[in-house]
């Protein structure tokens, strides 16, 4: 498993973690350091108090799991399968295949056999079943980015699996890296109300509540978790992530957190300030005109994107036809 804004920390093997046991990682920005069993307590931990401070779940919700077969998600489900007879709710993960040719089929796999290990029911949805196309096919035919693409269908593809399944919450596997460039990208939009979204309240009965586990948890730490514990992760990166602002946000802050440990916490630390001192502007809730999905326009824009590339499709299949 690789992944590009990781990086490893040497540790000392003549240290000791607190309880006489071999050190296996230093936790930089508290000074920490961890054996393997002691790192698995501290993370296991970590997550049900990020559940509990946040208030994410309640006693017998049926929580949905947006799980990829990458490290992260799978790691998500792994704990929270740890703990979900303390927390006494039921886990419920769900796969989007985008339909990317090379790169879907080892997440499936992988993400199969992790299910399978914990005995858990995978349901599977696929943009093709949405969108009329793959996502390697909208890349080709609309003017939008693929991620674009992804991004939308995705969201409203996990939101409608979950309805489905009347499920009361969807976990997804956002670690605190993914939050601090989320942050940082909107406080260079100057986007208070992005800045409010990312608190993943849901404004509609018919949105599934979005809760983040992870969010406290660095993307090393995940990465350490899952090296240690021998979790079957997909490593293959998306042929679709480019270098984008998003890439630059994060390999700054990871310029910052390398010369000053606790940066990436920091950021967290003000964004939660902002929230609580600012008024959000307060946008109504529509039911879209073409598939009913809750939305703030009235044309929801999965649909726009859909019907874009009906649009083109038709263009195609008359200019091959002339």
């Amino acid at each position: 498993m690789r992944s590009r804004s990781y990086q490893r920390y040497p540790v000392d093997k003549t240290m000791k973690c607190a309880c006489g046991g071999k050190a296996v990682y230093t936790r930089r920005y508290s000074g920490q350091i961890f054996c393997k069993k002691c790192f698995n307590n501290y993370f296991e931990r970590k997550v049900h108090d990020t559940i509990r401070s946040q208030k994410m779940i309640n006693r017998l919700d049926r929580v949905g799991i947006g799980i990829s077969g990458g490290k992260d998600s799978t790691v998500l489900l792994s704990v929270l399968s740890k703990i979900a007879g303390k927390l006494e709710i039921t886990l419920h993960p769900i796969l989007i295949d985008e339909g990317i040719t090379g790169y879907r089929l080892s997440g499936i796999n992988a993400a199969e056999k992790t299910c399978k290990s914990l005995r858990l029911n995978l349901k599977m949805a696929s943009i093709k079943d949405l969108a009329g196309s793959t996502l390697d096919e909208l890349q080709e035919l609309g003017d939008s980015k693929p991620c674009t693409y992804c991004g939308v269908l995705r969201r409203k593809l996990l939101n409608k699996e979950a309805n489905e399944q009347k499920l009361d919450k969807l976990a997804t596997g956002h670690n605190l890296d993914d939050e601090a460039q989320a942050i940082m990208m909107n406080y260079v939009a100057g986007d208070i109300n992005r800045l409010h979204r990312l608190k993943g309240t849901a404004t509609d009965s018919d949105l599934i509540k979005r809760i983040k586990p992870l969010n406290r948890i660095p993307e090393k730490e995940i990465m350490l978790y899952a090296l240690l514990n021998k979790l079957e992760v997909a490593s293959d990166e998306c042929p679709y992530a480019k270098e984008n602002h998003r890439t630059k946000i994060r390999d700054f802050i990871n310029i910052l957190e390398n010369d000053q440990p606790g940066v990436k916490h920091k950021i967290i630390s003000g964004w939660e300030k902002i929230i609580e001192t600012s008024i959000p502007e307060k946008k109504p809730m529509h039911k879209c005109k073409v598939c009913n999905h809750p939305s703030s326009r009235k044309t929801c824009r999965s649909c726009e994107l859909t019907e874009e590339i009906k649009i083109k499709r038709k263009g195609a299949t008359k200019e091959l036809a002339d």
